[in-house]
């Protein structure tokens, strides 16, 4: 009886905060109402945190990860020509704090930087991607002048159009100037910038609150006026960023102004008065979205994740840390609602974000947005700039990225370790024109393979199928020499490329599959023959032909089986782990799952549910880790249900595709 009490206490504690956590409250509502809560129930202990503690399953279970090891879809830094005519200007939020000065040694510790924020971060749940590591900038300090040059230089070579630095002003104190005077002086930086002033108090919690708080602010019409003269250097700047030819100024928080309207006005007046002209203010939406123009100011910029509410995934996760009270939600909703938007009656500039997690300022009690992806952010950012934006006028149109290097905020566009210039790369393509009309079908096959007289026969049997344009053969390093005399041997030997790899043969599939995915092609035919051989029947020129027209004729067709496949026991437990790791739902039905075909053609497409998961490959072929095998093995049982998560449905050569039952 003491358990289900203690059941059903649970559950109603998860359903309270549940319904608190979607109220339309700020940060500092919910603190007070968090305060008067365990104030009037002192005595009352709150059960354990969301999430699974699955200790029966064992240590065996819980990942062993390097933060430095490239992720399948990693992407290394790659030249290429932006659109002739940009179709909008990108603006991506900076953060000036990679460096010492003297108020951060006092407060942390001589030598305080972001990056120890950064560095400290460790993983709280299965796939919870911690520590996020630097790559090509290193971990920079902003006191070297070249740091900022290299980072304006990879910026345009992507596709952004402009810094927007945060702006640290205290009634006539400045924090982490000395980079932004840096870059005034700096003559080789062509880059157009503006400033956003982070006008909230500076807090031991990195949140901007009125409690424990370092040093605060004292706004007041001569607190305007000599912030307006401060940074008028900054206005006046060649690099200004304009908007109709008027520099433009960002306020982080209008609302904590005593008038924002009286502020509008004396900036005006003083910025008439002296020289610079007309100026272009707005402010930022990160926590009221009321019309510009009723506080004075011209237009609003979207501030992604905040104000939007997703739902949260924090009860599904495997926790490493059982102590973990963080919260985890969406991404991908958050990405979808938010480019689903119409636009106001007032200038809006739309706001993108590549991800969020600020674990490393909130130890064990960060906000975790889960499944962002470079694809993902990519899509997000496509749509805003070609559909969302689609009648304003491109002269005019502004979208601001949340953000450039807010690393310990898991907001970055920087190179990492992880995945290289993929969030870069997903920028650049953003800004080309995407292509409306369904693009012919580029298929290829990849054959996993050490055997000679089997590749053979798949060989031959595709050289008569010319709709194929490029053959991968994936063979052990060992069995490279032999096999490459039967690539050299087959007809049209030009298209293809041996590739020997002694990593799992999923994994091998995955990274190909990636690479493929980016280059623009469409469908893949999947052979393993290591495992079941072929009939080369099944890949005659008819054959071939009938499935490639399926995939023309039905865009939602994910997947052909060409075989009956093979069932792939896992056991539950990893089943759901996986799934946690998938953002798929949990299996609710504890019958078969349907057999995983081993040869199938697939629309790539379809394969994003597990591409943009970004696996790393020690997760799924460590031989040292017992839980690898089975881990990677629910993974490639789950192909079919992956393709129908991802919204296409399955077919297979031997039933009308109208009967699929993976529809």
């Amino acid at each position: 009886m003491s358990t289900l009490k203690a059941r059903l206490r649970q559950a109603v504690f998860v359903a309270l905060r549940a319904g608190f956590r979607a109220l339309p409250l700020s940060d500092g509502q919910r603190d007070r109402l968090r305060a008067r809560f365990l104030r009037d129930h002192g005595n009352w202990v709150p059960p354990p945190p969301r999430g699974r503690l699955d200790a029966a399953a064992g240590a065996g279970h819980r990942p062993r990860v390097r933060a430095d090891e490239a992720a399948i879809g990693y992407v290394a830094h790659r030249q290429a020509a932006l659109p002739a005519a940009l179709p909008a200007t990108l603006v991506a939020f900076y953060l000036p704090q990679f460096h010492p000065f003297a108020e951060n040694d006092a407060w942390w510790g001589k030598g305080f930087t972001e990056w120890r924020n950064v560095t400290r971060a460790l993983p709280q749940f299965e796939g919870h991607i911690q520590p996020r590591l630097p790559a090509d900038l290193g971990f920079y300090d902003l006191r070297n002048p070249q740091v900022m040059r290299d980072q304006a230089q990879l910026a345009s070579e992507y596709g952004i159009g402009a810094f927007c630095f945060y702006y640290y002003w205290f009634s006539g104190t400045t924090l982490m100037e000395t980079p932004l005077r840096q870059w005034l002086a700096d003559d080789r930086i062509q880059m157009p910038f503006c400033l956003c002033w982070a006008n909230e108090n500076w807090a031991r919690r990195w949140d901007g609150r009125d409690e424990d708080i370092l040093i605060g602010q004292q706004h007041s019409a001569e607190d305007d006026l000599a912030f307006i003269a401060h940074v008028a250097d900054y206005l006046r700047d060649r690099r200004a960023l304009k908007v109709d030819g008027k520099p433009m100024l960002l306020v982080y928080r209008p609302h904590l102004l005593p008038d924002a309207r009286a502020t509008a006005t004396r900036w005006r007046q003083w910025c008439r008065d002296n020289g610079i002209g007309e100026i272009h203010l707005a402010y930022v939406q990160g926590f009221e979205r009321p019309d510009p123009r009723e506080i004075g100011f011209d237009a609003a910029v979207e501030f992604p994740p905040n104000m939007s509410n997703p739902r949260s995934l924090t009860a599904g996760q495997y926790l490493l840390n059982p102590d973990f009270e963080g919260d985890v939600r969406d991404w991908r909703e958050l990405a979808a609602e938010i480019a689903a938007r119409p636009l106001p009656p007032y200038t809006l500039y739309p706001g993108v974000n590549p991800g969020w997690d600020n674990e490393a300022r909130r130890s064990g009690r960060g906000r975790v947005y889960l499944h962002a992806s470079p694809r993902g952010y990519g899509d997000w950012l496509s749509t805003t700039i070609h559909q969302r934006l689609a009648a304003v006028p491109t002269d005019q149109r502004l979208v601001f990225i949340n953000a450039w290097n807010e690393w310990a905020e898991g907001a970055v566009l920087e190179p990492d370790a992880r995945l290289g210039h993929a969030y870069l790369e997903a920028t650049r393509n953003a800004l080309h024109v995407p292509v409306v009309a369904s693009p012919p079908l580029r298929a290829c096959a990849v054959i996993q393979s050490s055997q000679v007289q089997p590749l053979a026969a798949v060989l031959d049997a595709l050289d008569h199928a010319p709709h194929i344009q490029q053959v991968l053969v994936v063979t052990p390093t060992a069995a490279a020499t032999r096999l490459a005399a039967v690539v050299a041997a087959a007809g049209a030997s030009e298209r293809i490329e041996l590739v020997a790899s002694d990593a799992a043969p999923w994994v091998t599939f995955l990274q190909i599959a990636d690479r493929l995915l980016r280059q623009g092609d469409t469908c893949v035919l999947r052979l393993q023959l290591d495992v079941q051989p072929v009939n080369p029947a099944a890949l005659s020129n008819a054959v071939s032909t009938q499935v490639l027209d399926a995939f023309n004729g039905d865009a939602q067709l994910g997947l052909w089986a060409v075989d009956a496949g093979k069932a792939i026991a896992t056991a539950p437990a990893t089943d759901q782990r996986a799934r946690a790791r998938l953002g798929m739902p949990v299996r609710t039905s504890p019958g078969p799952r349907q057999a995983s075909p081993l040869h199938y053609w697939v629309r790539l497409a379809a394969l994003r549910t597990v591409l943009d998961a970004h696996f790393l490959p020690s997760e799924l072929q460590d031989s040292s880790r017992e839980a690898a095998r089975p881990f990677a093995d629910a993974l490639e049982s789950m192909v079919a249900e992956m393709i129908v998560h991802a919204g296409f449905h399955c077919a297979n050569d031997s039933a009308p595709q109208g009967d699929d039952p993976g529809r």
